[in-house]
């Protein structure tokens, strides 16, 4: 049936041309196949024997909690997607071996200079600039590699013209670190490479993924964070940036939403401690962190993906993951219809790993890669009467320099002024200028442009036509199939020698006409589909134990009845005024 009403309604139309029905039905669709072919385990490759095996705590919270380091989410299988261990795959482990001859071709920094860079600001008009913010503070939260620090680095060649600066030549790319859990001289399979935060979306950016960063961070009184006396998180003398669970690439922006969720964990202690005053700091803090972690889950759910992918299919889709698409009052009122997802939405439901056990992916990284939506300038307006206070660049909110811009500019307004501000639309010819010259507080100087597409090489991630015939999407036989912009096609074919096969992932996303309303490429979608929903259906304590007894009904209803916009008014109330009439803390906000 489903087949004969997508045929009578849209034959050769792409799924988002469709009506909405049929074009949810056919992301489902979608979803599903690819839960089937595009989940590749790479922890069956070959271990060495010294991998330490993570311990059940002697009083059994384990089994309670999410553990410091994400071991005992799958109670059966206790180190899936712990910290340290690998990136799965999203497509056949035989198609992610690096291309080593072409590693450097065609060379990365040409392609940063003549396809990526800012010519002048293309803004997202239909986002805010906490968009942006906010889809780092999450993948700080999901993945994170490290870079070796004494092996051989990669050169990219300079161009007689390119203006790099001369101090700082020849332009150099540390490798990725080796993953240290292979077995020595194995060639069995492709390399892999190991995440440094938990898999889980669990809020580790908040609250550090292993007991020592978490312990620093604690009160541990009365199961809250510390915040410093003036209502900012406290600073790291050592580096000079706020105090967090991870704080590398840290700018203002940042600053802000871990402040604001900081603040949202110290509340929340304080809800629970009134309704169990026998509660000790331990129980308050798990229970806090608990709930903080569903709110973030739920706001990028039905919040964040809905205002970057503005098609009337993903508003309900997105929606039917968290309550199903019976929706969220029947849901409340009558409770789950099933074990199914589809009525009942994905929380609360049974817990499935599909085809592969639950671990984040090297592809997942790859299509989230979305610097575009920085700007190069911010203003910063007063929430209080619209007054222009000053104006930053990139540098100058970023690193050590943001603690000072926090100090001298309130969170209220700093929130205002992202709120009324654009980010830049994820197209080619949109790259931050100042990202192309990144200037680290180590004095580390690097084009982040040509490292975005070095590192998708290096790791295998298949160049963008291969990519799109492993995940279910036909490929493009001329560069005018990627784009409908002429002068873009004709620089694509330039750069790449007219050569559509060599074409890399994150250039043919950035050229891609994306879907009505999108933000992004159709093809970065498809991973989306797929991943979104497996970081809630693999998590236990998003399907079976997304209860009361783990949560509390304070918590369940906590998540439950509060928003981006709620937490935001709550914690800094004189945004009032600017959020009248405001559905989406994403959307632009009122001016003052």
């Amino acid at each position: 049936m489903f087949n004969f009403l997508t045929n009578l309604f849209g034959k050769n139309k792409p799924w988002h041309e469709r009506p909405t029905v049929i074009a949810l039905f056919e992301l489902i669709q979608f979803r599903d196949r690819m839960r089937q072919e595009n989940l590749h385990d790479t922890a069956t490759l070959p271990t060495t024997d010294d991998v330490t095996q993570p311990q059940p705590s002697e009083d059994g919270s384990h089994s309670k909690i999410r553990t410091a380091d994400g071991s005992f989410n799958d109670l059966n299988d206790p180190k899936m997607g712990r910290v340290g261990s690998r990136f799965g795959r999203n497509v056949p482990l035989s198609k992610v071996y690096p291309d080593e001859a072409n590693l450097l071709n065609p060379n990365p920094r040409e392609i940063s200079r003549k396809l990526l860079g800012r010519d002048e600001f293309v803004p997202a008009t239909t986002l805010n600039l906490l968009a942006g913010a906010w889809i780092q503070f999450q993948t700080h939260d999901w993945f994170a590699h490290g870079n070796d620090q004494q092996g051989e680095k990669y050169e990219l060649p300079l161009a007689e013209d390119d203006p790099w600066p001369q101090e700082h030549r020849p332009l150099q790319v540390q490798k990725t670190e080796a993953d240290a859990t292979r077995l020595s001289g194995d060639t069995s399979g492709p390399p892999t490479y190991i995440n440094k935060v938990t898999h889980w979306w669990d809020a580790s950016q908040i609250y550090g993924s292993d007991q020592q960063t978490i312990d620093k961070l604690r009160t541990h009184s009365d199961g809250k964070m510390i915040l410093a006396e003036n209502d900012l998180l406290p600073l790291d003398p050592e580096i000079g940036v706020a105090m967090a669970g991870f704080n590398d690439n840290w700018w203002v922006g940042l600053a802000m939403l871990h402040t604001l969720f900081v603040k949202e964990h110290n509340h929340l202690c304080d809800r629970l401690k009134q309704q169990y005053p026998h509660w000790n700091d331990e129980q308050l803090f798990q229970r806090a962190r608990l709930i903080n972690a569903a709110l973030l889950a739920k706001i990028h759910t039905v919040e964040w993906t809905p205002a970057i992918l503005g098609h009337p299919a993903l508003q309900i889709g997105m929606r039917g993951n968290w309550w199903g698409l019976l929706g969220q009052e029947f849901k409340d009122s009558f409770g789950r219809i099933g074990d199914g997802e589809l009525l009942s939405g994905i929380v609360g439901s049974p817990t499935d790993q599909h085809a592969a056990p639950y671990y984040l992916t090297e592809e997942f990284v790859a299509v989230y890669r979305m610097h575009p939506l920085m700007p190069d300038e911010f203003k910063f307006y007063s929430v209080k009467d619209g007054r222009l206070l000053v104006t930053k660049d990139l540098f100058e909110v970023s690193g050590k320099r943001s603690r000072s811009l926090e100090e001298e500019i309130s969170m209220a307004d700093l929130f205002y002024s992202f709120g009324i501000s654009h980010p830049g639309a994820i197209t080619l010819h949109n790259y931050p200028k100042l990202l192309q010259t990144l200037v680290r507080d180590n004095g580390e100087v690097f084009d982040l442009a040509a490292v975005d597409i070095l590192r998708d090489r290096e790791r295998g991630v298949p160049r963008y036509n291969d990519f799109r015939e492993l995940i279910g999407r036909k490929r493009v036989n001329s560069f005018e199939e990627i784009t409908d912009n002429s002068e873009w096609a004709k620089e694509l074919r330039e750069v790449y020698n007219n050569d559509i096969n060599t074409v890399d992932l994150m250039v043919g996303m950035f050229a891609e006409n994306p879907p009505k309303g999108f933000g992004f490429s159709d093809t970065a979608f498809r991973v989306f589909i797929l991943m979104a929903s497996r970081r809630l259906k693999s998590d236990r304590f998003f399907t079976k134990d997304y209860t009361a007894e783990t949560y509390t009904q304070l918590g369940l209803d906590w998540i439950d009845d509060n928003s981006m916009l709620t937490v935001l008014r709550r914690h800094y109330p004189s945004l009032q005024r600017t959020l009248l009439g405001v559905e989406n803390g994403f959307a632009p906000w009122k001016k003052i």
